[in-house]
């Protein structure tokens, strides 16, 4: 019972001191407006981010009566002993953008200095790795053959040689070259992907990466003058047919291939410009189309389509141009043409209307590994669904697997309608990914309203403008993945078919198709 009371009274007390020290009026104490500091707030929320491998990227929240701040680095030293640079910045500025010294971990701080007079803030610190320099320039056309490359730097910097993996190739850059920022690697092999290092002794000062371009020799030269679709016809199985540069649009038709084979051009930065397409049938086992630009003159029905039964290894159509199609880029609709894999890369499809059809679509034949990557799509399918994959065909009964995925595209106004779909996916079972890819510019109702599609399907890093309907959660198939954006990526040109996007969160996150982030 004394317990009881004990703590009744406490309480009772505790309330009186609490309204006594509330009640400012009776002992007239004035409120505080403004704190009384001698010195400015220190910066907070300070990033540093590296960009285009030596450039240090700052930013930081600003606040009002700051005249402006001072930042210094200090290179491999956390102690800041000796200070490698110092750089004034003003508000206006930010964010800003500091060239640095390569392969270099630079401390940083920041302080701000007071307009009103307080004494200067404390630092604000950060850290930031520099990648090695980018000193090697862009190449030019012409500059890489199938067995030669030749680099370019700015004139007159201290190089002293280029390596090249595969092979361990070194070449020693000689004065003259030095000087002129100019030296050719001989002996190497056609069709391998290269990556090439500038050294100075031993510390890097540029690199780049390439890929050789194939060999005259391992193949068939065609040129303008030549019948390309008896060519074709007469071609023996697994023959690599190599198309000089050129306009062949002159010569319309389908080529039928009952035959492996190789349709390319000689030379990826300057594709020969057909007006042909391609029909498969029993023996067309391996069929390559790679660097041809495919003009279909808004008359040619599909580039590509399975119209015979029979088991199909693979359609590879690589660096490609493909425009102005009527129907279908891809398709098959012929029971028991059995395909294990369709891969389109490093191209380029713009307006492939889908008249009678969807873009790849695949009906009664069956495809098990469909797979997007590296390339760029404006306006297909402007009112049909972007990929169809039914289950009509003889495979899909039997507990097969159909595999889709997207991967590193930029997809622009397609699938544009309301009532349609990217992935109208139905055979019985399929795994669906679609990563780091840029989905803009289309009414589509998303990724797909059929209960068969893939229920758990693997999103990740994608961004989505204009294109509410993908990550709309009423939908059936929707991104959930918390990793998507939905960022305007800022395309330079998109009416003309310039998709180079300004975002830079887009290209920090490498999100779409690579030639745009450059």
């Amino acid at each position: 019972m004394k317990t009881k009371y004990i703590l009744k009274g406490l309480v009772t007390l505790i309330i009186m001191i609490t309204i006594t020290s509330c009640d400012y009026t009776a002992y007239d104490e004035d409120i505080i407006e403004e704190l009384n500091v001698q010195r400015e707030f220190a910066p907070v929320s300070l990033t540093t981010r590296v960009r285009n491998q030596t450039t240090v990227e700052l930013n930081w929240s600003l606040r009002d009566q700051v005249s402006n701040y001072v930042v210094e680095f200090s290179a491999d030293d956390p102690t800041f002993t000796t200070i490698f640079k110092t750089v004034d910045v003003t508000a206006d500025q930010l964010p800003i953008q500091v060239l640095l010294e390569g392969l270099t971990e630079y401390s940083i701080r920041v302080k701000a200095i007071s307009a009103s007079g307080l004494e200067d803030s404390k630092w604000a610190t950060g850290i930031a790795t520099t990648l090695s320099e980018q000193l090697m320039l862009p190449s030019v056309l012409g500059d890489v053959t199938h067995e030669q490359a030749t680099f370019r730097w700015q004139a007159g910097i201290n190089v002293t040689q280029i390596v090249l993996q595969p092979g361990d190739v070194t070449h020693n850059i000689t004065a003259p070259e030095k000087a002129a920022g100019l030296a050719t690697v001989t002996g190497l092999t056609s069709e391998i992907q290269y990556s090439a290092t500038l050294f100075n002794n031993a510390k890097p000062r540029g690199s780049s990466s390439f890929k050789t371009e194939v060999d005259p020799a391992s193949g068939t030269i065609i040129t303008t003058s030549d019948d390309i679709l008896t060519m074709i016809d007469n071609a023996t199985s697994g023959a690599i047919l190599l198309l000089e540069p050129g306009d062949y649009t002159i010569q319309i038709g389908t080529a039928t291939l009952s035959k492996s084979i190789t349709v390319r051009g000689l030379l990826s930065y300057d594709k020969p410009l057909l007006s042909i397409n391609f029909e498969l049938i029993a023996g067309a086992t391996d069929v390559r189309l790679i660097d041809l630009d495919l003009d279909g003159a808004t008359t040619t029905q599909d580039v590509a389509r399975y119209t015979g039964a029979g088991n199909f290894n693979t359609l590879l159509v690589s660096g490609c141009n493909v425009h102005d199609f009527d129907r279908s880029f891809i398709a098959g609709n012929q029971t028991d043409a059995i395909v294990q894999n369709v891969t389109v890369e490093n191209s380029i499809v713009t307006n492939v209307v889908t008249n009678g059809g969807d873009f790849i679509d695949f009906r009664n034949s069956d495809v098990f590994n469909l797979t997007v990557n590296t390339s760029t799509f404006n306006n297909c399918a402007p009112g049909r669904d972007f990929i169809r994959l039914d289950d009509a065909g003889t495979s899909t009964q039997n507990g097969l697997v159909s595999n889709v995925i997207i991967d590193s595209s930029t997809i622009y106004a397609c699938s544009n309608s309301s009532s349609k779909r990217l992935l109208y996916v139905r055979f019985q079972t399929n795994k669906i990914t679609v990563q780091n890819t840029l989905i803009t510019d289309t009414d589509s109702e998303g990724f797909s309203d059929q209960s068969r599609t893939d229920t758990e399907p693997t999103f990740n890093n994608n961004n989505y403008f204009n294109a509410a309907g993908f990550f709309n959660a009423t939908q059936t198939v929707y991104d959930a993945s918390g990793t998507h954006r939905e960022l305007d990526p800022g395309f330079v040109d998109a009416f003309s078919g310039n998709f180079t996007i300004t975002n830079q969160t887009l290209k920090d996150n490498l999100v779409g198709d690579p030639r745009w982030r450059k």
